[in-house]
């Protein structure tokens, strides 16, 4: 309860430093309604340019490998390029990016990856290790890492890549219309110029922000019904995988201890 109302706290702040910060660079004359206005109507006549799918995967790919924000990001491209094209565009960048530190972790290995990764990844090298699209669709509807180690460690556990991605895209799409939805509004927000368009705005924020809730309640009653099937963040360490001399570490002892009380 304690760690949900601390979430909500800082997502309140968050929104009222961007709504300062907004204030400031107004007031200031380094950006205002005019110049919001005059930018995404600019890039608007690029939104069916072919060469910004290249441009878009290009920028997601490269700033989501230096463990830039993914929220962030995807907020700025529905504001951007609005709900349609922003949901395309983000789900193309990100998928890419998926593509891109998947083969990246292949090629570090597990080694390096749970040297450097420490206790926010070792816990979950075992249960990478026997699954595919059930994994990857719970990790990312609750990160358990962040995400472009989260997709580096499924390479470095070689994970099936047809399995890694469809997984992915299940886990991902969702969490992305929300936060499309929500940039979009935001955007529409700032650059209201009516009455109506203001109050049609603020109501497609409150129901972005809505949908964040639901969404978030409805993942975390699907993390519930999976149990223990969730991996603590705690061993396998990674002298123990290095010992069982495979390049996928041993699955957790209590889902051994599970499986044969079944079939008991």
């Amino acid at each position: 309860m304690q760690r949900s109302l601390m979430k909500v706290a800082i997502g309140i702040l968050s929104l009222i430093l961007l709504a300062l910060m907004w204030r400031w660079l107004g007031s200031s004359g380094l950006l205002n309604i005019e110049t919001l206005r005059a930018l995404v109507t600019h890039v608007a006549q690029w939104r069916t340019a072919p060469w910004m799918v290249l441009a878009i995967t290009l920028v997601y790919a490269g700033l989501l490998l230096v463990m830039f924000p993914l929220s962030l990001l995807v907020v700025v491209t529905g504001l951007v390029f609005g709900p349609a094209w922003g949901l395309l565009y983000a789900t193309i960048g990100t998928l890419a990016s998926s593509v891109v530190s998947y083969w990246a972790g292949h090629w570090l290995g597990r080694t390096a990856l749970l040297h450097y990764g420490g206790r926010y990844l070792t816990g979950m090298a075992a249960y990478l290790s026997e699954r595919g699209i059930r994994t990857m669709t719970i990790i990312n509807l609750l990160p358990l890492a962040p995400f472009t180690l989260t997709n580096m460690m499924a390479g470095a556990f070689h994970l099936n890549f047809r399995d890694y991605m469809i997984g992915s895209a299940l886990g991902i799409v969702p969490g992305l219309a929300v936060v499309i939805l929500l940039g979009s509004q935001l955007g529409a927000l700032f650059s209201a110029a009516q009455p109506e368009e203001l109050l049609w705005a603020l109501a497609g924020l409150a129901t972005a922000i809505g949908l964040l809730f639901v969404l978030a309640r409805l993942t975390r009653r699907f993390i519930r019904r999976e149990g223990p099937a969730i991996p603590p963040m705690g061993p396998p360490t990674p002298s123990a995988c290095e010992a069982s001399g495979h390049d996928i570490p041993p699955a957790p002892q209590h889902r051994s201890r599970e499986s044969s009380e079944r079939s008991g």
